[in-house]
């Protein structure tokens, strides 16, 4: 019976190995937050947390208060539900919170990238010069001319046509923004190409519609990739969908086209230089057409939806648009030369921006992540301090927060257009949670150094979009009637929700 001793101890040696690893060993150590391992082992609350992570945030912090640590699929992951205490948070240094450390997981398993230790710093210096100043106008005029072109061919040429068009509202926003924000950053198929401008267009137009078709399918299953969940046959899909994007996004095939924006050809130029491989640099540009216009397209339907749902935010907007083109001395006619927005009349919009912002606060859901890279203690607002351990993650969710918290948003749940104005129509800055002015009332792009450098397009973009809407279209849902679809709680956490449906709408030229 002897020789069976070393076998037992080794069962039981790795039964307190599994025991361990999963998690069951770990205890509250004074100061730290309050811990909640969950019901299963390792998995801890993820089944729930996946299921509806803004109704399981409210439900820990009814229990626990405004931080706490829950384990999620192995990992222990402290929230903090305390907006006065974001601060705190997005101002400490890299080198005990990373926001990079969940960028690097995301790139290497989702988009097959290898992280290069000078990839932050290239990023950087292309956005400094392209997504701001000078560098954004130029990007902002190709959006602009763009967008004109995809809207005035789907009307066509006829003289005095006023047949109503239709169309699903989600499709056709995402659709148009998607490719207007993919033209203006991997360029156009030059003439020469197919011999004539009309054919390069019609080119253009044909593979910018495949583009989307596979962008639209590999967004469907984004979450899924996200939570490990794909099954057999959408792994298959995801898998031909990245061949795909690498192919049609290459940087032989960028070397062949017109007007790429500096901001791509930047990044390409950088990593050839430090000798990274081609193969990997187009894995990177699919990296930059996601991190671009995942969101923007979303975003557009929301806005458009909201202003046809609400004709008072609709009027109010048509109003503004209408008065600053007008006094900018130009026209919307058929056949008329394409409208120039410049950034001077970009800003005299205050009633848009209400209403930009009020979209976001309704439908923009981020975590924003960072890695507890030391042992270390984070003071809340109260004056509080928590430690934090070396290896955890921490976890901020403004759209809980901040965007549907009924204190500093009353009725937060209902589109208000002039939420974010004042009486005297300036722009509204002031929000108070439990007696105390918050620093941020929305949070949607983000925070601190992890904030979203491509924020300024972006809102350029649904700008631009809900301008030339308004100009050359009206517009109107099919069944007025017919409510708001639901958010798709699978997105919730990942960037702008997504409908569970879609809604009908028509729209014919103003002109």
């Amino acid at each position: 019976m002897a020789f069976l001793l070393p076998i037992l101890l080794a069962v039981l040696l790795s039964l307190l190995g599994g025991l361990y690893f999963l998690g069951a060993f770990r205890q509250r150590r004074p100061g730290e937050p309050p811990l909640d391992k969950g019901p299963i082992p390792w998995l801890g609350y993820s089944l729930e947390f996946r299921k509806n992570n803004v109704k399981f945030l409210e439900r820990m912090r009814k229990k626990h208060g405004d931080i706490f640590t829950v384990q999620l699929g192995g990992k222990y992951c402290t929230f903090i539900m305390d907006p006065h205490s974001y601060g705190a948070v997005v101002k400490r240094a890299r080198a005990e919170l990373d926001f990079l450390e969940n960028a690097k997981s995301i790139a290497e398993r989702i988009f097959n990238y290898t992280i290069h230790e000078k990839d932050a710093e290239f990023l950087d210096i292309a956005n400094k010069r392209h997504l701001m100043g000078d560098g954004l106008d130029y990007l902002s005029d190709a959006m602009m001319n763009n967008l004109q072109k995809l809207m005035l061919y789907r009307i066509g040429t006829g003289e005095g046509q006023k047949t109503w068009i239709e169309d699903r509202l989600f499709i056709y926003c995402y659709n148009t923004v998607f490719i207007g924000g993919y033209l203006s950053l991997f360029g156009n198929v030059p003439p020469e190409t197919s011999g004539s401008t009309e054919k390069a267009n019609e080119m253009e137009r044909q593979q910018s519609e495949k583009l989307f078709s596979g962008f639209h399918i590999y967004d469907k299953i984004f979450s899924k990739q996200i939570f490990g969940i794909l099954k057999p046959r959408e792994m298959m899909t995801e898998k031909r969908l990245k061949k795909l994007f690498w192919s049609e996004l290459s940087v032989q095939k960028l070397k062949t086209r017109n007007n790429v924006s500096g901001w791509v050809t930047d990044a390409h130029q950088m990593r050839a230089e430090i000798g990274m491989k081609e193969f990997m640099q187009d894995r990177y540009m699919f990296i930059l057409l996601w991190a671009s216009q995942s969101n923007t397209g979303p975003s557009s339907f929301w806005l458009l939806l909201y202003l046809l749902k609400h004709p008072e935010a609709m009027t109010a907007v048509k109003d503004e648009v209408d008065k600053i083109v007008r006094e900018s001395g130009q026209e919307v006619r058929r056949g008329g030369p394409l409208i120039n927005l410049t950034r001077d009349m970009m800003q005299k919009t205050p009633i848009l921006d209400s209403v930009i912002e009020e979209t976001l606060r309704l439908s923009a859901a981020t975590f924003l992540t960072r890695a507890v890279l030391q042992d270390m203690t984070l003071k809340m607002a109260d004056g509080q301090g928590y430690g934090l351990r070396k290896g955890d993650f921490l976890f901020l969710f403004p759209y809980t927060a901040f965007h549907i918290d009924p204190e500093i948003h009353p009725d937060p749940q209902s589109f208000k257009y002039d939420r974010f104005l004042n009486p005297d129509g300036s722009r509204k800055t002031a929000f108070y949670k439990g007696g105390k002015k918050l620093k941020a009332s929305t949070m949607p792009w983000g925070a601190g150094i992890s904030m979203c450098p491509g924020r300024f397009f972006a809102t350029n973009e649904l700008k631009q979009f809900v301008f030339l809407m308004l100009l050359y279209f009206d517009m109107e849902l099919t069944n007025p009637d017919e409510e708001i679809p639901n958010f798709d709680i699978m997105r919730c956490g990942l960037g702008t929700m997504h409908p569970i449906g879609d809604m009908n709408f028509r729209y014919r030229p103003r002109f």
